[in-house]
């Protein structure tokens, strides 16, 4: 068991984390917190692949000059999508024609295992902000102004990303490759959403912007938002990154911690070693 300085002592801990949630719970568990888990969302790969499929046409006729893969999931997702018509190294070779950007080290991982070389890798946090800066700060080598730009999307569309490619000239292409929804089984959301009202939760660890609009969604289908918005003014607020703390900031909350690095294991273990200072200093205030 961890020391007191790294440990959650007993405090009760909502993770709406879903491809990872077993992972999460366990560090949780580790931490000396009592986890509650609650998946609060799915990636449903789109209906129709057409989107994929011209892209990767046009990738073998050589159409785009940069290509960028903003997650790791949506690049397998991709290459799957479309291999049916292309085998995977008639497409890693068409990608290697190209320059080839990655957002952050799932991507790069995903484009490491196709054996593709990427022209560009955004460093830490990995937000559109420190991509596009690393794209910017190649612009001798390859300026924007007309380049051709294929972006793998993920679950909505990174409007900012895409407005700031535009405005330095480029034609952007989005690839939709697959959405978000919610969980098939909402209840542990619902029950969440309950407990969260009741005050019966003491610290929220938010891992992606998604997990807010759906907690949201279903705060509103309950009638619970008051409540729900009262504890959480007396609980802690957990973001894995700024484009998460972001994301709380659009719906009026604000992220008491941010991890020092964008990972689920540094989210966790900084949350244990801070929620407890936190919660007493919120709560003392009169939260």
């Amino acid at each position: 068991m961890p020391n007191d300085m790294l440990n959650f002592n007993g405090l009760r801990v909502l993770s709406l984390e879903s491809r990872r949630a077993t992972e999460l719970a366990s560090l949780i568990t580790t931490y000396g917190g009592r986890p509650l888990v609650a998946p609060a969302l799915r990636e449903v790969p789109l209906e129709s692949n057409t989107a994929a499929l011209e892209f990767a046409a046009a990738i073998m006729r050589d159409e785009f000059d940069i290509v960028i893969f903003l997650t790791g999931v949506g690049t397998r997702t991709l290459v799957s999508a479309v291999e049916p018509a292309y085998s995977r190294q008639a497409l890693a070779e068409a990608l290697g024609r190209t320059r080839v950007v990655a957002r952050g080290p799932k991507p790069l991982a995903a484009l490491r295992a196709l054996e593709v070389p990427v022209w560009v890798a955004a460093p830490e946090p990995n937000t559109w902000r420190e991509l596009l800066a690393a794209i910017d700060a190649r612009a001798e080598e390859f300026p924007l102004g007309g380049a051709r730009i294929a972006v793998q999307e993920y679950g909505v569309s990174s409007t900012d990303l895409l407005e700031a490619l535009r405005a330095r000239g480029a034609r952007v292409t989005p690839v939709p490759v697959y959405r978000w929804a919610l969980p098939e089984d909402v209840a542990p959301l619902k029950n969440a959403v309950t407990a969260i009202a009741r005050g019966e939760v003491d610290v929220v660890i938010f891992t992606t912007s998604v997990q807010i609009v759906h907690l949201w969604q279903v705060v509103g289908q309950m009638g619970l938002e008051a409540d729900v918005r009262r504890e959480l003014a007396r609980a802690v607020i957990a973001s894995i990154g700024p484009t998460t703390s972001e994301g709380l900031q659009r719906h009026g909350l604000a992220a008491d911690l941010e991890a020092s690095h964008p990972k689920m294991g540094f989210l966790a273990k900084e949350a244990a070693e801070q929620s407890g200072s936190l919660l007493r200093a919120k709560r003392a205030s009169g939260a």
